[in-house]
């Protein structure tokens, strides 16, 4: 595909002919991309088509095997050796994860190996003056001497932003920015990201999100493959195009599926409270879905986390299957019948360090992957191999560590072993956070067969149209209690948002129903 022709003086970034080899994979094939100043630039495509590897080569993470890169019109043998050189050229890149001092201060996390000096030591005082004066400049409102410990995830993500502006980034990159963020947190953040390029700067941004690229971005590049497939300019293009252009192959969005015919119940909860929870009452069925909405800390996660065995509870009952399950562990409760695909995938959900095919083994170590107490290694790669094309996790080979998944790969592997495990119960926290639109139809779809199937699920997503789309009921939390409950008929989008901001407050017990 010919790259664009753009004036000279107006490119920030200009990759030309970018090729990246791994042992059995070609991440980047021969990538054009030219990024102008003053643009919100979106680079697409899905899980493993070679965006997280071609931001690598340009910060200066990893060296291309060809091509070349030219920042402000000045070219980079053979690309920058190091993300020091990088910041030094006044590019700057948030992670997903995010690179922070949890025990600093915001201003100290700010000027970490920039500090302001006064008589040779580090000018505190400084420190805080500059942190308030960049959120004030730029909307990024924290407080300097907050420690980063204690902060949302939101207000982390602006922490990483004032450090780069800090250091005089004219280029950011953002990879997955609103992966863990609140609906109203992503349209914070993009309110920001659109005044810095109306300031001149420019910022790549790396996303599956369609809703925030036609949004948000002046111009979308599409990989698949690792090769361009297409370039875009959002205000001529469509979700579909665009999703088209991912895929390479028309992609039916925010579908909602019909509803399950729902049995006896499996999950019948009845009072329970935690540190974070008070007085819920709720049900699910056989082949039903029951999806939970809320805005970011209202409860939901320390609900499903007391359901899974991991928070402690002070009051109320579980049962599952007719069984009291209240004071079972959580090796106790997955033997009973539950699968439990956690919202944070690398802390709880997997084992990063471990292989692939040890990862999607977990759980099954008891029981079918079992042989006279042992896990002979054929059953194991079997098992592993069947999830890999089953899910389409993509990686070379199950044996290498799930640290070298992307985090999308990483989500597709903690649903397929959860799913495997046909369990009556599957407790299921934000299932496709991270993943691409050709993910997240099929984990939709596995989801839905898991219900017909006769399985119970009980979903939490930040996403509403997730949840419009799956859950058959919609309970919606408000302050630690089940504020309303929704038909799949009743929960349109408006409906949900009120509730969610404590308008609708609909008696608990109808909630429970």
């Amino acid at each position: 595909m010919t790259p664009p022709q753009a004036d000279p003086e107006d490119v920030a970034v200009e990759l030309r002919g970018i090729t990246k080899r791994f042992p059995g994979t070609l991440a980047n094939d021969a990538v054009d991309l030219t990024v102008r100043r003053g643009e919100i630039h979106a680079l697409m495509g899905e899980n493993g088509a070679g965006k997280s590897t071609l931001m690598s080569v340009l910060y200066g993470m990893e060296r291309a095997d060809a091509g070349s890169i030219r920042i402000d019109g000045q070219t980079v043998e053979s690309g920058f050796a190091s993300p020091s050189d990088t910041m030094a050229a006044g590019l700057g890149m948030v992670h997903q994860s995010f690179k922070l001092f949890d025990s600093l201060s915001v201003a100290e996390n700010v000027v970490y190996a920039a500090e302001p000096r006064r008589f040779g030591l580090v000018d505190r005082a400084a420190a805080r003056r500059r942190v308030r004066e960049l959120a004030e400049e730029h909307g990024l409102s924290v407080d300097p001497d907050a420690r980063v410990g204690d902060l949302p995830v939101g207000l982390r993500q602006r922490v990483e932003i004032l450090k780069l502006l800090h250091r005089g980034a004219r280029t950011l990159i953002l990879d997955e920015p609103t992966a863990v963020l609140t609906p109203a947190e992503a349209d914070a953040l993009f309110a920001v990201l659109k005044s810095l390029a109306a300031e001149g700067r420019t910022v790549i941004l790396v996303t599956h999100k369609l809703r925030e690229v036609l949004e948000g971005s002046d111009r979308v590049t599409v990989l698949r493959d690792g090769r361009v497939v297409a370039r875009l300019v959002t205000a001529e293009t469509s979700a579909d195009e665009i999703a088209a252009a991912m895929t390479g192959r028309t992609v039916e969005l925010d579908r909602i599926h019909a509803p399950g015919t729902p049995g006896e119940v499996v999950l019948d909860v009845a009072g329970l409270a935690t540190d974070a929870v008070n007085g819920i009452d709720l049900t699910v069925h056989a082949g039903e879905i029951v999806g939970i909405a809320g805005v970011a800390g209202n409860g939901q996660s320390e609900l499903v986390e007391a359901l899974a065995g991991l928070r402690p509870t002070t009051a109320g009952r579980v049962t599952l299957q007719g069984a009291d399950i209240t004071h079972a562990s959580a090796t106790e409760r997955r033997a009973k019948g539950l699968a439990y695909v956690p919202e944070d995938r690398h802390a709880v959900g997997t084992a990063p360090a471990a292989s692939v095919a040890d990862n999607l083994a977990m759980g099954h170590h008891r029981t079918s992957l079992s042989s006279r107490g042992l896990l002979p290694p054929t059953a194991v790669r079997a098992h592993a191999k069947r999830l890999v094309e089953r899910f389409g996790i993509k990686t070379s080979t199950p044996e290498v560590p799930a640290s070298a998944l992307s985090g999308g790969n990483l989500q597709k592997l903690l649903i397929g072993r959860e799913l495997a495990h046909d369990a009556p119960l599957l407790l299921v926290e934000q299932p496709t956070r991270g993943v691409d639109i050709g993910a997240i139809q099929n984990i939709h779809d596995q989801l839905i067969a898991y219900r017909d199937a006769g399985h119970a699920v009980l979903l939490v997503s930040a996403e509403l149209s997730e949840i419009r789309g799956l859950a058959d009921r919609v309970l919606v939390m408000y302050e630690g209690r089940v504020a309303a409950s929704y038909t799949k008929d009743e929960a349109d989008e408006r409906t949900l948002g009120l509730a969610m901001a404590g308008g609708d407050t609909r008696a608990q017990v109808k909630a429970a129903d």
